[in-house]
């Protein structure tokens, strides 16, 4: 009984780390979509100045009325177990109808499923085609 709680709460625990990630990528994406570089740039690691010199033009480009409503997810690094660099492919658009816009959002996986996990969000792209991957 005591193996099987100890495996139900590690897994709960990995589980919830897709949850973690969704929620940092869509504040992300709110403070863009209000325009404010500084707020995103708060939120990402290690961003050079190419990557800050990205967000600053996407928060003014990408500003959008309303509230960020995710349309389809994709995370590469969803179910690692371990320490892992990787794109996650975000389609989003604005509550008030404008177009979507479709980013790629490099996140960072650190630690392991037993000692713990952490999220960290490295980089923002530009917009990128509707059909195309990260």
């Amino acid at each position: 009984m005591v193996v099987f709680l100890g495996l139900s709460l590690l897994l709960a625990r990995w589980l919830s780390l897709e949850n973690v990630e969704r929620s940092a990528v869509v504040v992300l994406l709110e403070d863009e979509a209000r325009g404010d570089a500084k707020a995103m740039l708060a939120q990402l690691h290690g961003c050079d100045s190419h990557c800050r010199s990205t967000v600053i033009a996407d928060a003014r480009r990408l500003r959008r009325p309303g509230h960020v409503q995710i349309l389809a997810y994709q995370s590469q690094s969803a179910y690692s177990l371990t320490t892992t660099v990787a794109d996650t492919r975000v389609a989003w658009k604005s509550s008030l109808g404008r177009f979507p816009v479709v980013q790629c959002v490099k996140v960072e996986r650190k630690g392991n499923a037993i000692s713990g996990l952490q999220i960290r969000l490295l980089t923002l792209s530009v917009q990128i085609p509707d059909t195309a991957d990260c």
